[in-house]
């Protein structure tokens, strides 16, 4: 390459912007037929549309009844993902298949159908291997085996105990299961990580991009994998009187997805150091020397380079906060970067959440983590500090859409002018803000707040915050729309439009703007389920798995012993490519599990008045060839 064309390659590199540059590599997703009774009679059947599927594609819907000969029930549908089968029999079998078309002929693909067996009920079973004494917690997805769909990876958990509480707890339990229910593996952490919402986060991803999700977890002396072999030192115990492990190496281990088996540990970083030095500043910042405060973890996943994703593990919030972030190739974890609040970024310290987001806020390809009310950029390094505080809410997303750029609501734990509070999610600058009340000031902030749109009439997301003397609900600007609001917890596409619904325990709704009250359009507990945390009041999962662009619900049964998958059968006039190929819903997925859950949002305005969703700059990693474990490293 001579001179002139390597000043002409710079000059292009400046000028095209870097999403036009660099593509992230992200998984393959097979169409993810689902087809489910709406209680109606009919059979609503809904699938994905890529992001890397052709603007003029269309579908064709195929039935086989009880096994018998295929027959299309609908061609070339172009305006929506989904059909609504009126002519089904609820005393046989059906199986759906969908196929794509281009240019007017069908495209071959790895998609199978999905079969509604007779009298079938609303919702899919997962049946368990619970152990006895535990129950089925948080979950995530990830594709275990390479075939196009989703598995789940689910937190078993027996006795808990916070890190303010001292007592014994029960080794922390995991387990992968297919869609389809087939039991693939379990990992036990061992008595050396104890069992509690801030001591077990666990990413699922294909973090070295062969296809294949892997599952990176903080391990332990003792810990044994998916294939029975032991991590460490199975000999030791390090649990003391009260119940806590402050001595004894800490590991970061990464699993095989398919397996379970341990393919790579090393030394969790950062270590505990001294116990008593993880408090200190921010919000709630005293120290304490009993394990409390150290012993705080978050994680998550982000393509820091903006191609290739990273896996970034954390520790402490209330006062020094450490993340680090790790490479996974070639069977081995490399270290990035690490940065550490006590190393040159005193005004970081204090300023993280119970959970954190990963969004691109600058606009250059590259994410960011939102660690509360602090932001460190792609290469480790600070990029803002609003000192704020800690707290235990966060959304980030396109909230204003009349404004560049993204922006944060939050909350601030401490009672402050700050209880709730909304900000610029590239620069930090605060727009604006309601104070809390107490009657002194050693009591605690609102603990949960949301930002959906809920009102049409108000163009942006909604936002409203629960107790602290915060009342009324709140457009994107700052002013009060409404005196009454829903309940304060998570939200959900669910319905045909583009407004989100109420999600909250079991319970999803619609709410009324007009009469200031929340319509049920769901409940799973009507089908023998129960919501997971408490006053968390989530459920295992609340993600698009399956079907259209809508989102799905995981539940566990009362007798612990199930799971159930819910979707919806409501009928929708949108089209938009699976939320899960939208890079900043799709790492909402892998840390909705962390700590305080929180609802997923998209990198894009969705809502009343959006734009055409933008195309998102990534790229499909292809499948894996049976017996191929080492294709597209």
């Amino acid at each position: 390459m001579n001179c002139c064309h390597k000043i002409l390659l710079c000059l292009v590199a400046l000028i095209l912007p870097v999403t036009m540059l660099a593509q992230r590599k992200m998984e393959y997703l097979n169409r993810g037929v689902v087809a489910m009774p709406d209680g109606k009679g009919n059979i609503f059947v809904s699938w994905r549309l890529l992001a890397t599927d052709p603007e003029n594609i269309s579908f064709h819907v195929y039935r086989s009844v009880n096994g018998g000969k295929e027959k299309k029930l609908a061609d070339f549908i172009k305006d929506v993902t989904s059909w609504v089968d009126k002519g089904a029999d609820p005393t046989h079998s059906h199986a759906y298949r969908v196929a794509a078309v281009i240019n007017g002929k069908e495209v071959k693909e790895i998609s199978p159908p999905y079969t509604v067996k007779p009298a079938a009920p609303g919702y899919i079973s997962i049946p368990l291997k619970t152990p006895a004494g535990y129950a089925p917690n948080d979950a995530s997805v990830g594709d275990l085996d390479g075939d196009g769909a989703y598995d789940i990876i689910l937190h078993q958990t027996g006795k808990g105990h916070d890190n303010s509480h001292s007592g014994i707890t029960d080794p922390p339990i995991f387990q992968a299961y297919t869609l389809n229910g087939e039991f693939l593996w379990q990992i036990n952490l061992g008595k050396n990580i104890r069992e509690g919402a801030h001591y077990t986060q666990f990413m699922v991803y294909d973090l070295d991009g062969d296809g294949r999700a892997e599952i990176a977890m903080k391990t332990a002396d003792g810990t044994v994998d998916g294939q029975g072999k032991v991590i460490g030192d199975s000999t030791k115990n390090y649990v003391n009187s009260s119940g806590r492990i402050l001595e004894g190496p800490e590991y970061l281990t990464v699993f095989d997805g398919k397996t379970g088996a341990a393919l790579y540990t090393t030394d969790y970083v950062p270590a505990r150091g001294r116990v008593d030095g993880w408090g200190g500043s921010g919000g709630n910042g005293r120290n304490d020397n009993y394990g409390n405060r150290v012993d705080r973890f978050l994680a998550c996943v982000a393509y820091l380079d903006g191609v290739h994703p990273s896996l970034v593990m954390c520790r402490g919030y209330y006062g020094r906060s450490v993340l680090a972030a790790w490479d996974y190739k070639d069977k081995k974890l490399t270290r990035r970067w690490v940065f550490d609040t006590e190393n040159g970024y005193p005004d970081y310290a204090g300023q993280g959440n119970h959970n954190l987001t990963v969004a691109d806020v600058d606009g250059d390809g590259k994410d960011e983590i939102v660690y509360g009310q602090m932001t460190v950029d792609d290469d480790g390094k600070g990029l803002y500090t609003t000192g704020i505080g800690h707290a235990d809410a966060l959304h980030v997303s396109d909230l204003d859409p009349e404004r560049p750029g993204m922006e944060v609501f939050g909350t601030q734990e401490r009672f402050g002018d700050a209880g709730a509070n909304f900000r610029d999610a590239k620069t930090g600058e605060v727009i604006w803000k309601k104070p809390s009340i107490a009657a002194g000031d050693d009591g605690e902030g609102p603990g949960r707040a949301c930002a959906l749109d809920i009102d049409p009439r108000y163009k942006g997301y909604e936002c409203w915050v629960g107790g602290a003397g915060i009342t009324g609900l709140f457009d994107c600007k700052g002013n009060r729309i409404a005196e009454k609001t829903p309940a304060c917890n998570m939200g959900i596409y669910w319905d045909g439009d583009v407004l989100s619904e109420i999600l909250n325990g079991s319970f999803v709704g619609k709410w009324d703007y007009i009469n200031s009250v929340t319509a049920k359009l769901m409940d799973a507990k009507d089908f023998n389920c129960v919501h997971n945390n408490g006053s968390k009041s989530n459920p295992c999962l609340s993600a698009d798995i399956l079907g259209d662009w809508r989102e799905e619900l995981i539940y566990r049964t009362r007798d612990n012993q199930e799971l159930r998958i819910f979707t919806t059968t409501i009928p929708t006039t949108h089209k938009f490519c699976t939320l899960m190929h939208d890079p900043q819903y799709r790492l909402s997925i892998a840390w909705q599990n962390v700590a305080y859950n929180q609802p997923p949002h998209t990198g894009f305005y969705l809502g009343e008045g959006m734009k055409k969703p933008p195309l998102p700059q990534i790229s499909i990693i292809e499948p894996p060839r049976k017996n191929d474990n080492a294709k597209n490293k």
